[in-house]
């Protein structure tokens, strides 16, 4: 088997696949991708048993035939390698491979295509078509917030509640929530509406996802789901990921309905304050004191075990009662960092009880609301 490609084209392709690759899998063989040829493409698959990806693209080729490259070594030799048309050379029958360039030849030994796990096929399935960009904010909107606690693995990922008025994503850590809605994506009206995506596959997702309009088809049943679209360079790309078999938690019981005290600020300032005042606070529960007075919201930190301290004043619209309110800042700093709005309203009703933030401007079709749950002052230190 032979075949000619741009290295560029090729390592491009390689690299938004790679990160699939586990660095110590527990089948041997998935240290390797598989390369395909067939009619003139190349079928590039990279797979961690949990999520596979598939890439294809033109190249150079008469013949058809298989087999397993080493990921990591054939990456680093095209990354070392200026823009040039490569020669591939596969002797199928002892596994050797032979990468001919303008004035270089490189060999290193293949496995069997044959012991490559095979990819799931998701059959009746329910599909959606989802633009690109529309995703991707949803994933990066959500996949911040979601668990890294292994023992409570519907957390680990993403909630997809789709059907006939639209779709909701959800992700939650369980000290803070983000709900995000769209009510130009609907589906799923038959069968299972609902699905938890995993956090490794979303980030990959996100990674490939093409930041062209582009169409991505969203097929789904009760244990896999599967997205395809055009990628860069004009790749095929597919992705098929098992989901997360769980119960999600009740989420909506946990959004507190009566918030009657309101706080509207510029998110960049409060954004830039917080990152200040936290860097004097306590480093292992990164508390910050909220204290809203009148028309100025008072952001405060100390460590009392370094004797650190530091407060600032901000302007912001408050027409309700005043009110003290600690936060852990790290939550803060993110939830801020994955809002567009140039301003943002917090809505509260106790201290004792989680703070809403919601972006100030909206698109028509999307609602963004973020939950975050409050640190009890009296545990200030």
């Amino acid at each position: 088997m032979k075949f000619v490609v741009s290295s560029s084209t090729l390592l491009k392709q390689l690299s938004a696949i790679n990160g699939v690759i586990a660095s110590n899998p527990v089948v041997p063989i998935l240290e390797n991708f598989l390369c395909e040829i067939q009619n003139g493409t190349l079928k590039i698959t990279a797979s961690d048993l949990q999520t596979t990806i598939m890439t294809e693209l033109a190249v150079d080729a008469q013949e058809r035939g298989s087999i397993a490259v080493p990921a990591k070594i054939l990456i680093e030799t095209l990354r070392n390698l200026p823009e040039q048309p490569v020669t591939f050379t596969i002797d199928e029958a002892s596994y050797n491979i032979e990468i001919h360039s303008e004035n270089g030849h490189y060999r290193l030994s293949g496995e069997n295509a044959t012991d490559f796990p095979k990819v799931p096929a998701v059959e009746d399935g329910n599909t959606v078509e989802v633009p690109a960009d529309v995703l991707a904010h949803a994933v990066s909107n959500t996949l911040f917030a979601t668990s890294a606690d292994e023992l409570r693995p519907a957390m680990t990922g993403v909630f997809i509640n789709l059907n006939g008025q639209g779709s909701t994503f959800v992700a939650t850590d369980g000290h803070r929530l983000v709900r995000y809605r769209r009510t130009d994506v609907s589906g799923g009206v038959a069968g299972k509406s609902s699905i938890i995506v995993p956090r490794k596959a979303l980030n990959l997702l996100k990674s490939v996802l093409p930041s062209e309009n582009t169409e991505v088809s969203m097929r789904y049943n009760a244990s896999n789901a599967f997205f395809q679209f055009s990628g860069t360079a004009g790749a095929n790309i597919q992705m098929v990921c098992r989901l997360i078999d769980e119960r999600y938690p009740d989420y909506e019981n946990v959004i507190p309905q009566d918030n009657q005290n309101e706080m509207t600020i510029n998110r960049p300032d409060f954004l830039s304050s917080l990152k200040r005042i936290a860097i004097y606070a306590n480093k292992t529960t990164h508390q910050v004191r909220l204290k809203l007075d009148g028309n100025k919201l008072h952001v405060s930190a100390e460590d009392l075990d370094f004797s650190n301290e530091a407060n600032e004043t901000l302007p912001c619209d408050h027409p309700g009662e005043d009110l003290e309110i600690g936060f852990n800042a790290k939550f803060l700093i993110e939830m801020l960092n994955n809002i567009d709005s140039e301003e943002v309203t917090f809505k509260f009703s106790q201290p004792n009880r989680a703070g809403l933030i919601v972006p100030s401007e909206k698109d028509e079709n999307e609602e963004v609301l973020m939950l975050v749950m409050p640190v009890m002052l009296s545990n200030y230190v």
